[in-house]
């Protein structure tokens, strides 16, 4: 059995009338709105819902999958890839991702943007710039985008992918080249300084895919150079088939003794036929039609729920980001909760079962002592109580162990 307790707290409730008496011996009604745990995903089709860009059939269906997205997740990914959001230099897509971020926010979600500094999607114009314009230009880019979106993205992936990057060799692109030149551990302490100027209170990521020792020794490297790192970003796209528990735990303990949070960045699942073993990097496996099957659903399903399991009782981990809600939309991948053709499928109601089922407390009838006091245990988050028509909103975390209520 899996232990989840260090996801609980306990914490006196003190309620008060609103004229500072006691609420006595009163039967309040408490339940959770919102986890304390980050529950996300990637999806990208938001951009254009936000901005009023779909219509017909098109619009109907945004609507149905963001109902559910939003019923599930509290913790959205938006995409700044350099190459998409600036194609042209000197004009950022900011306006429409801002939407997008505004209409998140206002939904409940906490968001994040992906990425600042990649070599795979970055800005064609960097080539016509020598090395030092096109450090110039990443930095500028980091501090422009970090402090514009301030107050509704303050959660970014600062840098993608730094292992392989600068022995990158599918083709020529700007941040390939400055990563060759000041080495890796240079280009990230000089990315992660110009994102926390812009916003010292911002959560900032490393992020990657390869979990080998050589990440593990990259940010050895790091955290020897000074550089403040607030979480380790984990990919775990399972497209050859699901790790296991064991391989899970294995690399959970590795890197959970640099004593950061872990966030598992990008998760994908497929409920199709696996990619072949032999294919190394999965931007290479090239299909016209990757099927969603009967089969593949049950078992995405049974082996989503295992690792969410997994990495929800470990303590460490802070975030779990699935990449993206609907089949097709990252690599024609059969990974997502709900079927090109609009139809949900089993993982959806496997993880709801989990987020807001077992991992949720749900409405708790309470009766306060001759003090007005209560006790109240449950999942940290957000609640709400109610006594009659009065409500009352607290979070229930691991400081605050007593609260006080006015109704």
């Amino acid at each position: 059995m899996a232990n989840y307790e260090h996801r609980k707290s306990t914490a006196v409730l003190k309620i008060s009338k609103a004229d500072g008496t006691p609420l006595k011996n009163t039967e309040v009604v408490v339940k959770q709105t919102r986890h304390k745990f980050l529950f996300g995903c990637a999806e990208f089709s938001v951009v254009p819902f936000a901005n009023n860009e779909l219509q017909g059939e098109e619009k109907e269906k945004a609507e149905m999958v963001f109902e559910k997205f939003l019923d599930l997740f509290n913790f959205a990914t938006l995409p700044f890839y350099w190459a998409r959001f600036e194609p042209v230099k000197g004009k950022p897509d900011t306006l429409r991702l801002k939407k997008a971020a505004d209409w998140l926010v206002s939904k409940g979600c906490t968001v994040k943007g992906h990425p600042l500094c990649w070599h795979t999607l970055t800005a064609p114009w960097l080539l016509e710039m020598n090395n030092q314009q096109i450090l110039d230009a990443q930095l500028e880019r980091i501090r422009r985008e970090v402090s514009e979106f301030a107050g509704l993205i303050d959660m970014w992936d600062v840098i993608n992918e730094v292992v392989i990057m600068p022995i990158f060799n599918k083709y020529d692109n700007g941040i390939t080249r400055i990563c060759k030149e000041l080495g890796r551990i240079r280009l990230v302490k000089e990315v992660f300084a110009a994102a926390i100027e812009a916003n010292p209170h911002g959560i900032f990521l490393i992020n990657d895919f390869n979990t080998s020792v050589a990440y593990e020794i990259l940010i050895e490297g790091l955290l020897e150079a000074g550089v403040r790192i607030d979480a380790i970003g984990i990919q775990s796209h399972m497209h050859q088939g699901y790790w296991g528990v064991e391989k899970t735990q294995e690399i959970l303990e590795r890197f959970s003794r640099f004593n950061l949070p872990i966030h598992f960045t990008e998760t994908t699942i497929i409920s199709g036929n696996l990619m072949p073993p032999e294919i190394e990097d999965l931007n290479d496996y090239k299909v016209d039609e990757w099927p969603s099957t009967p089969e593949g659903e049950e078992r995405q399903a049974m082996e989503a729920a295992l690792h969410y399991k997994t990495l929800f009782a470990h303590p460490k981990v802070e975030a779990i980001t699935w990449w993206n809600f609907v089949d097709g939309e990252w690599l024609n991948a059969p990974s997502g909760f709900i079927t090109k053709d609009g139809r949900v499928k089993p993982i959806y109601y496997e993880l709801y079962k989990l987020i807001k089922g077992e991992w949720w407390t749900d409405q708790v009838r309470l009766i306060t002592d001759e003090h007005g006091m209560v006790n109240i245990s449950g999942y940290m988050g957000d609640y709400e109580i109610t006594c009659q028509d009065k409500k009352a909103t607290f979070a229930l975390d691991k400081t605050n162990k007593f609260i006080e209520i006015t109704l």
